[in-house]
């Protein structure tokens, strides 16, 4: 059998839905990786050594520093990957890669993190937040509708849809009408561990987006002036230090083999946005820590009220610092969290995903 990974692009690093790929590529090594777009600069030495194949818009220049601002020619390049030599595909899709053709026969498995947020849930958020002018907003504006309905078209393409929480499944029906199954996304639970004692400072790990409502945390604990500890990097930095009290620290980004120190340090891991599924919440319970989130997506999954952490109901700085001043460390057991986070863990995501990719194929091959 051979198979096919594609995944949207590679050139943020490796985030929440890069780390899907790397495991799925552990899963099926010998599997070439075919993407949009490829950054060897941004992204981990070791996927150097991947056989990875790369899209038309490769050749154009500046397309890794603009990528963003080519999703109007995404549909285009994605058409266009060569996989017709391929009996499996298993594509890891934010918005893109699930549209990928396979050839007459062969099987198509799609693990959906989200459908395109800026096409189905964020588009106004996503225009209001591009720094161009009023004539390209309206060009913006007006390449949303067609999109979206190539969008769903495609969406019908693979055979079986997968998904990483329940509101991503929620979404998946809204969008383009099909189901999916949930098997929630694997965290590398073997380097999150308990490290020394927790100090004094709460910690949001994410990049600085405006969707990720950073805002929210650190208008919170601006006023309450307790230490809060802000790491990642991306647009928003520099508004966000702009507005932060003396109590607020931003680290930028830091060396994943350091995570699990500040992870384990902190009070409480603070999530005020609200996410599909939500990587870093597990990585800070599988370093013992409580966590104190937005209530809403996939924090409603990955975090047990009363037992792993507590919830906020509104999406404010009131309602977080609310939730802060009630929040009290001692009635948290660090090893329920940790218990918790082994839930989610790679190997279990190998057994679940790797069973239903075998049935599925199964059955295909059976022609049922």
């Amino acid at each position: 059998m051979r198979i096919a990974i594609v995944h949207d692009y590679l050139v943020q690093g490796v985030r929440g839905a890069e780390r899907v790929v790397d495991v799925l590529h552990e899963m099926y090594p010998q599997a070439p990786v075919y993407t949009l777009l490829y950054d060897a600069d941004r992204m981990e030495d070791r996927l150097r050594e991947w056989d990875i194949r790369t899209s038309l818009l490769q050749r154009l220049p500046g397309a890794l520093r603009l990528y963003k601002r080519l999703y109007f020619l995404m549909p285009l390049a994605i058409d266009h990957l060569r996989l017709g030599d391929f009996d499996l595909v298993v594509s890891s899709s934010c918005g893109w890669s699930k549209s990928a053709p396979q050839r007459q026969g062969a099987l198509h498995i799609s693990y959906v993190h989200s459908p395109a947020r800026f096409l189905w849930f964020w588009a106004r958020e996503y225009i209001d937040t591009l720094r161009v002018n009023a004539a390209a907003k309206a060009f913006v504006r007006m390449t949303l509708p067609p999109l979206r309905r190539w969008d769903r078209r495609t969406a019908q393409r693979p055979q079986h849809l997968v998904c990483n929480s329940e509101t991503t499944r929620r979404r998946i029906r809204e969008a383009w009408g099909r189901e999916a199954t949930v098997i929630h996304p694997p965290v590398n639970i073997d380097q999150f561990r308990p490290i020394g004692e927790p100090e004094d400072y709460f910690l949001v790990v994410c990049t600085l987006n405006p969707y990720k409502r950073v805002d929210i945390a650190v208008d919170a604990f601006s006023r309450l002036g307790l230490p809060l500890v802000v790491i990642g990097d991306g647009p928003e930095l520099a508004r966000l230090e702009d507005s932060a009290a003396d109590n607020v620290r931003f680290l930028g980004k830091v060396p994943d083999e350091e995570m699990a120190d500040w992870y384990s340090g902190c009070r409480a891991f603070v999530m005020p946005q609200e996410e599909d599924f939500g990587i870093a919440p597990l990585e800070a319970q599988a370093c013992g820590r409580p966590v104190i989130a937005y209530r809403a997506g996939g924090a409603l999954e990955t975090v047990r009220e009363g037992e792993t952490g507590l919830f906020f109901d509104r999406q404010t700085g009131d309602a977080l610092a609310e939730a802060v001043t009630e929040f009290d460390e001692a009635s948290f057991d660090p090893e329920t969290c940790r218990t918790n986070a082994l839930n989610f863990s790679v190997d279990r995501f190998k057994q679940r995903f790797g069973e239903f990719v075998e049935r599925r194929w199964q059955e295909h091959a059976a022609g049922e």
